[in-house]
């Protein structure tokens, strides 16, 4: 989806204008966050489908040869050996469109990610009474 200047207004509409092929893999990558994040809500953020919990809790999107998932540098930090098997930076994991999506990894991290934010939350509030 690179190379398009196009802004989105939601999730749907980042999905269906990516193309057919990206679009089973961006929907099953949505639905295992939502199933692990249900209080979370969706939106567009730097023109990417994001999902927001007390702050932003993970992004994903489709490139040429994969599927971007940013859990934050924490998220993969802290999953670090299940996540060998996938190129991944400081905050990105690549997942090769290839292959099936590890949906039972992402659910896992997307836990940790909502209990994190929800702990930062809490640690804010208490520090603003």
């Amino acid at each position: 989806m690179r190379g398009k200047k196009t802004t989105f207004q939601s999730i749907d509409e980042y999905i269906l204008a990516s193309p057919e092929e990206n679009r089973p893999l961006l929907a099953a990558l949505r639905s295992a966050i939502a199933k692990a994040a249900p209080r979370a809500t969706e939106k567009i953020s730097y023109q990417i489908p994001t999902f927001y919990l007390n702050g932003n809790l993970v992004h994903f999107a489709a490139f040429k040869n994969h599927i971007g998932f940013f859990p934050t540098s924490s998220g993969v930090l802290n999953f670090k050996e299940e996540l060998r098997a996938y190129d991944h930076s400081k905050g990105a994991i690549h997942f090769p469109k290839d292959k099936p999506l590890p949906l039972k990894l992402v659910k896992e991290i997307v836990r940790f990610r909502v209990i994190e934010n929800i702990e930062k939350a809490a640690k804010k509030a208490k520090k603003s009474r």
